[in-house]
């Protein structure tokens, strides 16, 4: 049979330009990057189907109809059609069935929360299709999480204050957030840890042996980022003065000195409220009850715990 006469190709400049990007771009599919290539040589002069077959390693067919579709659609072209595939089984009132059951009912039972067999079995659906559905929609019946709200009558005004002083603190004063971290455990396991090695973690024992425990007690600057700290074997009002005693001996003379902190008991005794009188530049802001959060020394001792405590080894709770 005589051959078919090659469709023409002529790019202009915005094509052009596409092909180059697919045929180049490293997360171009390979299929999609070897047909922006056959269109680009069968666009050069005196091309020929057999020619460019060659060169590329392809069939003449597989040459012919891409530059067919290409001259018929352009680009788009070169792009492949939706397959149908197997029809859908699951509707979408199935799947709105079971995102409403999750979260509106409650399974029969001493059950507190579904699971996917028993979804599955009430809705009349596979055990994995509930699960596919469950993380489509980030549903997670068996997670749960606390909160805590904080009932302080003066919760706005304090928020406002102590916000107020990490945006804008006054000049010529220090902002301090202090607190104490009671009862740090020193402890070891009961044998050596076993390194990390290749394809296998770091393993401890399960138990482990207490030598005692601590109080640390810091102070964080949240201008330079400092933390004055303290260890001591207790955390009473004499042991907070004394802290203050400490901080006091670190902070120049001449500046104000604001420190936020909660309410503990130890912080409004007698004892604190004459040290605070013999040094009329210190000011105390109290965070609200239950929101210790607005504490930015709690994100320092969080990071404390996670980078150095959790998985530490301390045979005294001495400092080395």
């Amino acid at each position: 049979m005589p051959n078919r006469p090659a469709y023409l190709i002529a790019l202009n400049d915005p094509d052009r330009a596409v092909l180059e990007t697919w045929a180049r771009r490293r997360k171009t599919a390979q299929a999609l990057s070897l047909r922006a290539r056959i269109i680009l040589a069968c666009a050069e002069p005196d091309a020929t189907n057999s020619g460019v077959a060659r060169a590329l390693g392809v069939s003449r067919p597989t040459v012919q109809t891409w530059r067919q579709r290409f001259a018929q659609h352009g680009p788009d072209g070169l792009l492949d059609e939706p397959r149908p595939g197997a029809p859908r089984r699951i509707s979408d009132a199935d799947v709105e069935r079971v995102v409403t059951l999750t979260l509106e009912a409650e399974p029969t039972g001493a059950a507190t929360h579904w699971s996917t067999r028993s979804l599955a079995k009430a809705s009349g659906m596979s055990q994995s299709a509930v699960s596919r559905i469950w993380r489509a929609f980030a549903l997670q019946p068996h997670r749960w999480e606390t909160f805590k709200l904080s009932r302080d009558p003066l919760f706005v005004d304090k928020v406002r204050d102590i916000v107020g002083l990490y945006l804008n603190p006054p000049d010529r004063a220090l902002v301090l957030c202090m607190d104490e971290k009671p009862q740090i455990q020193a402890r070891s396991p009961t044998a050596p840890i076993v390194p990390m090695r290749p394809g296998q973690v770091e393993r401890h024992t399960h138990d482990h042996v207490r030598h005692g425990t601590t109080d640390l007690f810091a102070a964080l600057d949240i201008c330079s980022g400092r933390v004055v700290g303290e260890c001591r074997a207790r955390h009473t009002a004499q042991d907070f003065r004394a802290f203050l005693d400490t901080i006091d001996q670190t902070v120049p003379e001449g500046l104000e000195v604001h420190v936020v902190l909660d309410n503990a008991a130890t912080h409004k005794t007698p004892l604190i409220h004459r040290w605070l009188a013999q040094r009329p530049r210190y000011h105390l802001h109290f965070t609200p009850t239950s929101a210790s959060w607005l504490n930015m020394v709690e994100g320092w001792f969080a990071l404390l715990t996670r980078r150095q405590l959790q998985r530490g080894a301390f045979r005294s709770t001495h400092m080395p």
